[in-house]
C-alpha cells in the first residue's frame, strides 16, 4: 500500500479560489514549507499576508506587479514555464503584500516558515543561474532562481527543473531527511508538477526507514507531490512531452544548504555521466528574457 491517497495532491481537488492549490505546513503535516498557486482573472488582485513565512512570487504564466514594504515590482514574467525562465519578487515574513495582473495569470507563492526578516527585493530574469544535470537519458534542466547559494532566504530554497520527453530526472533516488553534518541535510519538499500539451509523467518516493513515505504517482499539470523523508526520484516525463516541476523545500537546520545522499542502489549512475553527452535537446531555454 502506497501514501498516494495523503502524498499527492490533484489538481481538481487540492485548493479553495483564489487558489488553485495551497499547501501549508498544518495541510502536509510538517514544520515550514508552503505552496500556493494563485489563479488571477484580468485585472484581478490578491491580497497576501506573509505572517511567520518569507514567500516568492514566482510566475507560471502572465506577469503581475507585486507591492510591499513600500516597493513595487513589475514582474514581466512569461507565457509558460516552457518557454522561459521568469523574473520574481520576495516579500518577507510579517509583511503584506498586493498581487495584481491587468491580463491575468497564474502564480507560484512558494513559501517558509522563517526566523530571520530580510528586505524584500526584485529577483531579475537574467540573473537566474540555469545549470544543465546530468547526462544521456538523464539530462534535465535546472533554473536555480533560488537555491541555497544563488538568492539570499533564512529558510526557503526552491528551483524549476525542467526534463525532456523520454527522460528520468530527480535521479538517482536520493533524500535529505536526516540532518548529517556536511553530508545531509534535513528538508521538507514539494514537488508541482506540469507537463507541456497533454500528458502525464510519473514520480516515486520509496520509503528510507521503516514506515517511510510510499508514493508511486501518476501525475499532471497542477498535481503536487509531498516529500516528508524518503528516497525521491525518479521523475519521468512521458515521451514527447517535456515534464515540469517546481521544488520547494525547508528545514530546521542552522545552515540553508541542499545536501543529499543517493540511494546506495543506484548512485553509481552519476558514474555514468562523464561518459555520455547531455542531451542535445538543452537547454530549452536560457536567463534571458524574450524579446
Amino acid at each position: 500500500m502506497t501514501d498516494n491517497d495523503t502524498h499527492v495532491l490533484r489538481a481538481s481537488a487540492a485548493g479553495q479560489r483564489p487558489y488553485a492549490l495551497d499547501i501549508d505546513p498544518k495541510r502536509a503535516g510538517w514544520s515550514r514549507s508552503s505552496l500556493r498557486v494563485l489563479e488571477l482573472p484580468p485585472g484581478g488582485s490578491h491580497a497576501l499576508a506573509a505572517g511567520d513565512s518569507e514567500w516568492i512570487v514566482l510566475p507560471l504564466s502572465g506577469g503581475c506587479t507585486v507591492r510591499t514594504e513600500g516597493e513595487s515590482f513589475e514582474l514581466r514574467g512569461r507565457d509558460s514555464v516552457f518557454v522561459s525562465v521568469t523574473d520574481f519578487a520576495y516579500v518577507p515574513r510579517d509583511a503584506h503584500a498586493q498581487i495584481s495582473s491587468g491580463a491575468g495569470g497564474r502564480f507560484a507563492l512558494a513559501g517558509a516558515r522563517c526566523e530571520r526578516r530580510l528586505p524584500a527585493r526584485y529577483g531579475p530574469a537574467p540573473e537566474v543561474p540555469v545549470e544543465l544535470r546530468g547526462a544521456g537519458a538523464c539530462s534535465r534542466q535546472v533554473n536555480n532562481f533560488a537555491a541555497a547559494d544563488s538568492f539570499a532566504c533564512d529558510r526557503l530554497i526552491a528551483v524549476e527543473v525542467l526534463t525532456p520527453g523520454g527522460n528520468w530526472s530527480s535521479y538517482p533516488p536520493h533524500k535529505h531527511d536526516e540532518y548529517h553534518p556536511g553530508v545531509e541535510s534535513e528538508l521538507e519538499e514539494i514537488y508541482y508538477f506540469e507537463v507541456d500539451g497533454d500528458g502525464l509523467g510519473y514520480h516515486r518516493v520509496s520509503p528510507s526507514r521503516p514506515g517511510g513515505t510510499d508514493v508511486l504517482a501518476e501525475v499532471g499539470t497542477g498535481d503536487a507531490v509531498l516529500v516528508p523523508d524518503g528516497w525521491h526520484g525518479p521523475s519521468i516525463a512521458p515521451p514527447g512531452r517535456t515534464l515540469y516541476y517546481l521544488n520547494v523545500m525547508a528545514g530546521p537546520g542552522e545552515t540553508r544548504e541542499w545536501l543529499i545522499r543517493d540511494h546506495p542502489g543506484h548512485g553509481w549512475i552519476r558514474d555514468t555521466w562523464p561518459s555520455q553527452p547531455v542531451d542535445p535537446r538543452l537547454p530549452f531555454y536560457g536567463p534571458e528574457l524574450p524579446s
